[in-house]
């Protein structure tokens, strides 16, 4: 965070103090200076205004990161340490001088237990961490103790709301803004759900580096670093993104899953790379080639290029580097006297005549030239130097078709990739999907590919290091100052350029890859959330030739009503028509849904034919064109065979086909992601991170569509935020054999969901209370008692649990369970009391839900009290009252997907000869790409809108996202601009979206 200014900086320290990240204590060149810089600056440690401190004697071990969690782990010193409690929401009150004094005991005891931890500790050369000062210690409680009588709002914001606060009006707290972030403009929010420690800010990493995980984060981010630090805090506590994008905003100021997701991506490759250095150092100990000059080197390193650099020579099987060699010699002594005493100097005195590599001057001074080389490349400050000069000068990659491409790779391979033979581009302009093509090609070995490097950015590197850095500490004879030329020459050619041209090309593949697979991921997302078509009999089809063209019709609960094969293609389309409309007649079905593959422009044809001539009146039958990707791999998969079991694959495809306009997000939920084929070069890009994210964005998906626990299906289930497969079929196990769920408390007892499952998937399941009503009615008709069920009148019914298991945790006896109208909202069971108080504050009762007398109730409650004020007074936030608000105001079936965009409904065909430029056409996106957006105009090929054409304006206000982009499904009206018929391309103009 170089662009920081000062007072920013203090932030970030507020935010994580140095005590505790002793773990990443900085072990640079200039370690003195920066202390007494640090000391200059480093700010007060923030006690964050608590409730309730609870005392000593209570106090329980402190959670350690997640790997460690059920280990608890106690220092030798009794540190005094608070237990993390985040789910419990809190109420407040006014703090007071007595809340004070046990913010000022809390400090006192911390200082005392860090005190001694600091006199006992015994240096080591692998962990060298900064000294808790006492006297900075007591600074701050004597501010705590001036601060005593000073007002403060009534909150629960914690510790870094706090911190925060106290920047908002600084004229010089900014922050670097990328066009492509929401960053923070304005202070803490007030009242967060949850309560943490009074050491809260206290972030543990298991492994120690140099430099502080939080605030690379936000530099790589370019999130704020409490946004950064209250993030690797949640998910540290095993949240899920669902979880926290819905229930703890006011933790990440509003970010959004794709940012968090990228937050949650980045942490885990900074981790990643600590573990990796300590597994080196530990290796290079064991060889016993460990020295205080290399192991700062590695805690210095933030990537796997910079340890591989650094690591290199020290490998196990390694030969030794010229350097190595040349030290072995006994030549270091005479490399460092050429810079710290070259008066002194005498190479001379170095020759031994029967020595390889002594015996003339000549090998003395290539080894010298070794020696210094080596130290130039491994050093930090001149790495960061020729960093820097590049960020600010012209560096460029270029690709050329390889000499050999020609006899060992296909032409059409070759012609592939023909924008790419003679390319040369700025590195900080180069696109995202240009780097994936080139790196295709080099993996092809169409291309070769070169970063450039000028010669003016060598020559400048030279002069700052022979006037600056690495200047001899006296005159020096022009023998030696020839000798330092050649070792810093040598260092650039041989060590630094190839370093420079790894982390280029390392950043902008990892970056092109990272933007690739959120492109996926918006795209899956838009797939998933495309609005259902409920209450409707659909047809669908599978097209083919040979084959035929399987039929499946499905119910308006997706039951399998008909399966037939039909033979359109072969000559006896006439005839198979007759049977077309004898099942349409049959099952009153007027909607027929064609999958985009083998022989789908014919079919289209076919059934747009028989529309047009009215052949199936009375019915005004419609189509439309849905992908069938993925749906042939799920036809044979153990899912589909348990699902449909004894039907024909080919047969299943149809129903697929057909489930996929009913309710897309419930079946494509049953597809593995990659292949449901909306991404962008998804081949090329790390698989584990493709895998982690679009199952990712279908959790979020799921969680955020919600489901019914009673009546849905085991594959929907498991994609719910904080459940799994082994939770998911336990759920459903538990529902066959003990009835439907009475109410949320319910899923407590169900084997393998302990309280942090039930916390992060209560929120996403909803129990329709409708179907508990008719349910529990049914039973008393029948019996009156079923399945130790006690029920009472239907209007205010009461469970009781008679069967009592094995686990206490588990199950209780005579467990008076009652159904809960809020149950089937979007309010999470911890925030129930404060929904309670605000219903009674409106006036309104529970059996209101979803009704328009409750809407006009909040309304005319918002306007007379104001959104901030009530939440004040409900000692809540601001977003967890939204929360609420939208839980009780939405209907009872309320579903968001209905805003999303309906699948494009068509009677009528156009071909690819009718397209004339300039002809205006409305279509839907079927695929958006880093270079463009492809959209289907009905004529069998789809058209590209070149990303240029995309902009801001053309698009509607609701659509003006992070990613100024379209996703597929969305609708938009299109222009053509040229049609290229031999080649089959089609390139369009985007007018605007519909």
């Amino acid at each position: 965070m170089s662009s920081l200014p000062r007072r920013a900086k203090v932030q970030v320290q507020g935010v994580l103090p140095k005590d505790e990240f002793s773990s990443f204590s900085e072990l640079s060149s200039a370690s003195e200076e920066d202390d007494k810089e640090d000391s200059a600056w480093e700010p007060q440690k923030k006690v964050p205004r608590s409730h309730k401190q609870p005392p000593p004697k209570e106090s329980k071990p402190k959670r350690m990161p997640r790997v460690k969690k059920n280990t608890p782990q106690i220092s030798d010193d009794s540190e005094v340490v608070v237990k993390e409690e985040l789910n419990s929401s809190v109420a407040i009150a006014d703090t007071a001088l007595e809340d004070r004094k046990n913010k000022l005991d809390t400090v006192q005891t911390l200082k005392t237990a860090k005190t001694k931890r600091k006199c006992s500790a015994q240096p080591h050369a692998a962990q060298r961490t900064k000294k808790l000062k006492v006297d900075e210690e007591t600074s701050k409680a004597s501010n705590l103790e001036g601060e005593s009588n000073s007002s403060e709002t009534p909150s629960t914001s914690t510790m870094w709301g706090g911190t925060c606060k106290k920047e908002e009006n600084e004229d010089d707290f900014t922050f670097g803004q990328s066009p492509l972030k929401k960053m923070k403009t304005e202070t803490c929010p007030q009242g967060q759900p949850v309560k943490f420690p009074a050491n809260a800010n206290n972030i543990k990493e298991e492994v120690e580096m140099n430099w502080d995980i939080v605030q690379v984060l936000s530099e790589r981010t370019n999130i704020e670093p409490w946004v950064c630090a209250n993030t690797i805090r949640l998910f540290n506590d095993d949240n899920t993104i669902p979880f926290i994008i819905r229930y703890r905003k006011e933790l990440i100021n509003n970010l959004d899953a794709d940012s968090l997701r990228e937050v949650q991506q980045t942490l885990e490759e900074l981790r990643a790379v600590a573990k990796k250095v300590h597994s080196t150092i530990q290796k290079i100990k064991k060889e016993g080639k460990m020295s205080e000059c290399l192991l700062k080197a590695m805690l210095n390193c933030k990537t796997f290029e910079e340890l591989e650099h650094v690591s290199a020579p020290y490998k196990t099987g390694s030969k030794g580097t010229k350097a190595q060699r040349a030290r072995q010699l006994g030549l270091e002594g005479a490399a460092r006297a050429l810079l710290e005493k070259p008066g002194e100097l005498s190479l001379l005195s170095y020759i031994r005549p029967d020595v390889k590599g002594l015996s003339t001057l000549q090998d003395i001074e290539i080894g010298v030239q070794h020696i210094l080389a080596d130290m130039i490349a491994k050093d930090k400050d001149t790495l960061d130097f020729i960093r820097n000069l590049c960020q600010n000068r012209h560096v460029c990659i270029q690709s050329s078709l390889a000499k050999v491409s020609s006899k060992k790779v296909n032409e059409k391979d070759v012609d592939k990739f023909l924008l790419y033979q003679h390319f040369s581009c700025n590195i900080r302009s180069i696109h995202h999907h240009q780097i994936l093509a080139i790196n295709r090609g080099e993996n092809l070995k169409v291309l070769t590919v070169k970063v450039n490097i000028s010669d003016g950015v060598k020559d400048e590197f030279c002069r700052w290091c022979i006037q600056n850095r690495w200047r001899p500490r006296g005159f020096a004879r022009p023998e030696l100052m020839k000798i330092l030329r050649d070792s810093l020459n040598d260092s650039f050619k041989r060590l630094i350029y190839p370093l420079l041209c790894r982390e280029f090309r390392a950043k902008l593949t990892s970056d092109a890859e990272k933007e690739s697979v959120m492109m996926f991921g918006r795209n899956l997302r838009q797939l998933l959330l495309t609005s259902p078509v409920p209450g409707r009999t659909l047809m669908g089809v599978d097209p083919g030739y040979k084959h035929g063209c399987k039929l499946a019709i499905i119910s308006p609960t997706s039951q399998i009503l008909h399966t037939d094969v039909v033979y359109l293609h072969c000559g006896q389309g006439f005839r198979e028509a007759e049977k077309i409309k004898r099942l349409l007649l049959n099952f009153n079905c007027s909607t027929v849904v064609i999958g985009n593959g083998t022989a789908c422009r014919e079919t289209e044809a076919y059934f747009a034919d028989l529309i047009m001539k009215n052949y199936f009146a009375p019915l005004d039958v419609v189509y439309c064109i849905v992908s069938e990707a993925g749906a042939s791999i799920y036809s044979v998969s153990p899912e589909a065979n348990k699902e449909m079991p004894g039907l024909d694959p080919n047969l299943r495809s149809a129903v697929s086909i057909a489930r996929r306009v009913q309710d897309p997000l419930a079946e494509l939920v049953k597809i593995e992601p990659k292949h449901i084929g909306v991404g962008m070069y998804q081949h090329d890009v790390s698989q584990t991170l493709l895998k982690a994210t679009l199952d990712s964005v279908v959790e979020e998906c799921v969680s955020f569509v919600g489901v019914d626990i009673n009546i849905c299906s085991e594959v929907l289930l498991r994609h719910i935020a904080g459940l799994n497969a082994n939770r998911a079929k336990n759920i459903i196990e538990w529902r066959e054999k003990n009835g439907p769920f009475i109410n949320r408390e319910q899923l407590k007892k169900v084997k393998g969901l302990g309280p942090k499952s039930f916390q992060q998937c209560a929120g996403f399941i909803r129990i329709n209370q409708e179907y508990i009503r008719t349910f529990c009615s049914q039973q008393t008709e029948s019996s009156g008692q079923i399945r130790g069920v006690a029920v009472t009148s239907s209007a205010d019914i009461e469970v009781t649990n008679e069967k009592q298991g094995k686990k206490k945790s588990k199950t209780a006896v005579n467990v008076l369970l009652k159904p809960n109208p809020l149950d089937q909202t979007c309010i999470h069971p911890e925030s129930y009391d404060i929904a309670m108080r605000f219903l009674s504050s409106i006036g309104g009762t529970l059996y209101e839900i979803g009704k328009p007398e409750m809407q006009q109730k909040i309304n005319s409650f918002l306007e007379k009290e104001g959104m901030e004020k009530i939440a004040e007074r409900l000692q809540t936030t601001v977003h967890t009252l939204q929360v609420i608000i939208d839980g009780l105001s939405q209907p009872e079936s309320f579903d968001f997907r209905t805003d999303f965009d309906k699948p494009d409904f068509k009677r009528s065909i156009v071909c690819l000869e009718d397209l004339q430029v300039g002809t205006v056409l409305t279509g839907k996106v079927e695929n958006a790409t880093l270079f463009g957006i492809f959209v289907d105009i009905g004529v069998g090929k789809s058209g590209l809108i070149p990303i240029r054409n995309v902009t801001e304006a053309k698009l509607s206000k609701t659509k003006k996202r992070r990613s100024l982009g379209l996703g597929p499904g969305e609708r938009v009206e299109v222009q053509v601009l040229n049609i290229d018929v031999p080649r089959s391309r089609i390139t369009l103009d985007l007018i605007r979206v519909l």
